[in-house]
């Protein structure tokens, strides 16, 4: 048996540019054929009806399409360029805008520094920036920009915002080291500036956390002392000139022995937030002598 192998049915394709060139050629040989011969009285009429208005209204609104997407291609490329403009404007006023906002800072720290430079005029001082500090979240130990080169020594008083900061207690020729009044290891002679009572005013950086120190040997038997006066540094400190502002009481708790009180006080200065400070260039010691 010699089985008849049937073969494949081959489908007959044009590929579709071909067909497209074969259409739009028939298109245009029965336009010209409509052009050299009276259209309404041939029977093309209805041929032409049928294939050349909707082949022209079709490559109308292909040709339609075209022109608005390309349109459209040109405002889109427009507006990236626009856009593009402004991103590079928005940089350049966000730059300007932040060096307004830095320049701004700096002008009211040197303003607060000239009131402070005013409130203490009768003190020559010498202007520094802090640029290093001790570990935490305060100012209790730093290091200025200024040192025995520029007339700076030990004690020395250093002031800020609204008083008294600390004293130096190491120095080089261009640098200097501040202990704060906030520290653990500081001890303030202070005076409540309405009675002339003296206390100890103590650093404390666990006190610190809640924006407060302390103070102890108080003596105010006439109960004088109230919450909101001014503490300053007192005549008989060692080590501080008088009357630097140190702070507030903002607490009076009565000792067990009845003849002293204890508190806190609140900072003048803000030892979270320092920058410049104020050193003043003579010490207790000289002044005394």
């Amino acid at each position: 048996m010699s089985p008849i192998a049937k073969r494949k049915r081959t489908k007959f394709s044009i590929p579709s540019k071909y067909l497209l060139l074969l259409l739009t050629f028939a298109c245009i040989l029965l336009m010209a054929v409509t052009f050299f011969t009276d259209y309404s009285a041939t029977p093309l009429n209805k041929l032409v009806g049928y294939v050349i208005v909707p082949f022209q209204n079709g490559v109308s609104r292909i040709g339609a399409w075209i022109s608005v997407r390309v349109d459209e291609l040109g405002e889109l490329r427009v507006v990236l360029q626009e856009n593009q403009e402004l991103k590079q404007k928005v940089d350049e006023l966000t730059v300007q805008n932040t060096q307004l906002q830095q320049d701004k800072y700096e002008l009211n720290n040197l303003r607060e520094l000239y009131k402070l430079d005013e409130q203490y005029s009768g003190y020559e001082k010498v202007g520094a920036r802090i640029i290093a500090r001790d570990s935490g979240n305060w100012f209790h130990s730093f290091i200025i920009n200024k040192g025995s080169d520029d007339g700076l020594a030990m004690d020395m008083n250093v002031i800020a915002g609204g008083g008294l900061v600390g004293r130096i207690v190491d120095i080089g020729t261009n640098w200097s080291k501040v202990n704060a009044i906030i520290n653990d290891n500081s001890n303030v002679s202070g005076m409540v500036l309405a009675s002339s009572d003296i206390l100890m005013v103590k650093g404390s950086l666990e006190l610190m956390a809640d924006g407060v120190i302390g103070f102890e040997q108080l003596t105010d038997s006439a109960d004088k002392v109230q919450v909101g006066d001014k503490v300053v540094t007192s005549n008989i400190s060692d080590k501080y000139l008088p009357s630097i502002l140190i702070g507030y009481i903002t607490e009076i708790n009565p000792d067990s022995n009845n003849i002293t009180k204890s508190g806190k006080i609140t900072p003048a200065v803000d030892f979270e937030h320092l920058e410049e400070v104020l050193v003043i260039t003579k010490t207790k010691q000289q002044i005394a002598d």
